[in-house]
């Protein structure tokens, strides 16, 4: 029963994602952002309401490990893995404006976060108060630095559809949390692993897959600023406003694999992912050491 658990929360989560990026980037179109303006805000935040809402979910019902392993798990995921394969189906181009901008912030975002949370050994109200004012201001510079180009279109959606995509999308990503989480808890305590070792590997990717269909599809079409916005916008919004809200509802305590572990390895996947675009691309050598990578973290970390 929890595998079917399992099965049914990923379906959900998949579909309903992908309905709600669908809505977002039909309505984001209509105020005129840029392709990658629209990748960092609104398909960022769109394809990590899955995250969000397993965290919630795991946090309220007595499970701290596997929220805070969620979004570890999938941030490492995100780069790692996400970023590499769209760079391995097609090189995805980084601006050096966009290096600067968006690779290094999100670099020192992810080294405070990293040790806030292992100083505090989790992240408790004050903390998390204090990441949803940083995701507020960062929010509002991206907003407000952002190049905006209306002539850049991605989808054309009537906007009684995109509002239809979005209320299905959420009703989607409610039901796969809610399942995904049932599960996998139920096949932590089964198989006696740890729901933090199964929050970073079974949950955090499955919560990812939003994000991988979107960057691969993107960067499939020559999108690659979509892909990358995608990318680098999930991750502030995991770390920032998931743990911001989970923590704010649920204060959340973690084990010390975390510190030693996996927020060194969060923290060197940002520093990795710089490297491999320093000359303006990801080629596909450069996606296949992220994909490496990630292969190694499986095998060496878990």
């Amino acid at each position: 029963m929890d595998l079917l658990f399992v099965g049914f929360g990923l379906a959900a989560l998949v579909a309903g994602g992908g309905a709600l990026v669908s809505g977002a980037v039909a309505l984001a179109q209509r105020w005129g952002l840029s392709p990658l303006v629209i990748g960092v805000t609104l398909v960022g935040m769109g394809t990590s309401l899955p995250e969000l809402l397993t965290s919630l979910r795991a946090a309220t019902g007595g499970a701290p490990g596997l929220a805070m392993g969620n979004v570890v798990g999938s941030n490492i995921a995100n780069i790692l893995l996400i970023l590499g394969i769209a760079a391995l189906l097609r090189p995805v181009p980084v601006a050096s404006a966009t290096w600067w901008r968006d690779g290094v912030s999100l670099l020192v975002l992810t080294v405070v976060a990293a040790v806030v949370i292992a100083v505090s050994v989790g992240l408790g109200r004050p903390g998390a108060i204090a990441f949803l004012v940083v995701f507020g201001l960062w929010l509002l510079w991206q907003l407000r630095t952002g190049q905006v180009d209306a002539a850049e279109a991605v989808e054309a959606v009537a906007p009684l559809r995109a509002a239809l995509l979005l209320a299905l999308g959420f009703l989607g990503v409610l039901a796969g949390a809610e399942a995904l989480v049932r599960g996998a808890t139920g096949l932590a305590r089964g198989w006696g692993v740890s729901e933090a070792v199964i929050g970073l590997t079974i949950v955090a990717v499955g919560t990812s897959l939003p994000e991988l269909a979107t960057s691969a599809v993107a960067a499939w079409k020559g999108r690659g600023d979509v892909a990358l916005g995608n990318v680098l916008g999930s991750n502030v919004f995991n770390l920032l406003a998931i743990l911001g809200v989970t923590g704010l509802v649920a204060p959340m305590e973690v084990g010390p694999r975390f510190a030693t572990v996996d927020l060194p390895v969060m923290v060197g996947a940002v520093v990795l992912f710089l490297l491999v675009s320093w000359r303006s691309t990801i080629g596909r050598l450069g996606g296949a050491t992220l994909f490496a990578a990630y292969a190694a973290y499986l095998a060496l970390g878990l």
